[in-house]
């Protein structure tokens, strides 16, 4: 898999600074969005650039290649499945609380209308 998804000579330096740093950043992102009430596409946006933040941090720690469209893709894949989770997380908890009159939890990531 080295090369393909990741260039460092080690998958635990992917998974520290992709998955771990990086994932919670976009978990939090997520979370702000939904929060606030924003949509999904400003969630997009804004994990666009928490991609190119991610691959400076490859690139200042392990002497990464900055700007290779192929890892900042992978990169930022990965975040925006992170920041989805959270997003949806966020905004079904908000939905079952908020209204909880018209909503019940279908499941973690989804609500459905009371019958």
């Amino acid at each position: 898999m080295q090369g393909i998804i990741y260039e460092e000579p080690s998958i635990l330096q992917f998974f520290f600074v992709t998955c771990l740093l990086g994932g919670w950043a976009a978990w939090m992102t997520g979370r702000a969005c939904a929060q606030t009430w924003r949509s999904y596409p400003q969630l997009v946006v804004y994990i666009l650039g928490l991609g190119v933040g991610v691959r400076f941090i490859h690139h200042a720690l392990f002497n990464g290649t900055m700007f290779s469209l192929q890892y900042y893709v992978v990169d930022t894949i990965v975040l925006l499945v992170l920041a989805t989770l959270g997003y949806k997380y966020t905004r079904t908890n908000q939905m079952v609380t908020q209204y909880h009159w018209l909503y019940e939890k279908a499941s973690p990531l989804s609500w459905k209308s009371k019958s």
